[in-house]
């Protein structure tokens, strides 16, 4: 998971988002797992392999619960690339949430005499790349070389893999939560190689400014965030200008660090900047005093104008 392990608490960890990706790409928006019957799993597990007990981590995992019966174990694995061995990693979380299962069972059976439940693990692999498709294997046997001797004795796994990019666009209004503006984005990208965004609210920002950070490898969508967006209604139209204005004032910036926007073009171009965000009074203050001016451009920019 690495960079996506920085998140205090990812946008699927929320339960209205976590039931909503699986009641559309399970069972086509069936309202089939219910917010209220989703509970934390830890997404840690470990394996012994060379004599050493490693550790492995799912990047989100919920039990599925009907009053005090589980009934499954959800796990979702985000992928921004194509991993050819996918199919291993997800058999090994899988046979690990299995092999808990069975020392849950040993201890209720020495502890009350009988057997605990036992519950299928579905783990659903969204891959939000809208280059290319998954050409990459998505059962065991693509990534074994099997004698065919054998392969009649050997059991085959098989990945459950959604290409986020390639839902139809009924698959994506059937999405309720902000999981929706999510999908709607990749699969704009694809198609049209740009995105409109739309007025839909959003609920969980920070962590959707997150989670498209990282899968869009561009880290504008989480350096824009602030804390009052939370407070108030907030919406893509409004995140892609703040992601706009941050590529336009890194760009002014390199270009005073570099020397190329100089003197008058620097004042220029703080000028602009003030005026594009309604800081009238900032601007006509900059053009009277020089240390004021000198300040925001160290504020916005992180350059001093010197002349």
């Amino acid at each position: 998971m690495a960079e996506k392990d920085i998140a205090e608490k990812t946008l699927e960890a929320y339960n209205d988002v976590f039931a909503d990706i699986v009641n559309v790409l399970l069972f086509q928006g069936r309202h089939f797992v219910k917010e209220d019957e989703l509970e934390e799993e830890s997404p840690v597990s470990s394996y012994k392999a060379d004599g050493k007990l490693h550790a492995q981590e799912r990047d989100v995992a919920k039990y599925w619960r009907k009053g005090l019966v589980r009934i499954a174990l959800y796990g979702l694995e985000n992928q921004t690339g194509i991993d050819s061995d996918m199919p291993l990693r997800l058999f090994s979380y899988d046979g690990a949430a299995y092999r808990a299962q069975l020392l849950t069972d040993k201890a209720m059976k020495e502890e009350t005499g009988s057997a605990a439940p036992r519950y299928p693990v579905v783990t659903l692999v969204l891959y939000f790349g809208y280059d290319r498709q998954w050409k990459a294997p998505t059962t065991l046997f693509e990534c074994l070389e099997i004698p065919e001797e054998i392969k009649p004795f050997v059991n085959d796994y098989r990945m459950n893999l959604y290409e986020i990019a390639y839902l139809s666009d009924e698959q994506v209004q059937m999405f309720s939560s902000d999981f929706k503006i999510v999908a709607d984005y990749f699969v704009q990208m694809r198609k049209n190689k740009n995105y409109v965004a739309s007025e839909t609210a959003i609920k969980h920002v920070h962590e959707l400014l997150q989670l498209m950070a990282i899968m869009t490898q561009d880290n504008r969508f989480e350096s824009i965030y602030s804390p009052d967006m939370e407070r108030r209604t907030t919406n893509m139209c409004e995140v892609l200008e703040r992601v706009e204005e941050r590529g336009i004032q890194k760009g002014i910036q390199k270009g005073i660090q570099k020397g190329i926007i100089q003197g008058e073009d620097t004042i220029l171009a703080l000028m602009n900047y003030l005026l594009n965000n309604n800081r009238t009074e900032d601007a006509r203050k900059a053009t009277e005093d020089k240390a004021y001016r000198n300040k925001l451009l160290t504020e916005i920019f992180g350059v001093e104008q010197r002349i």
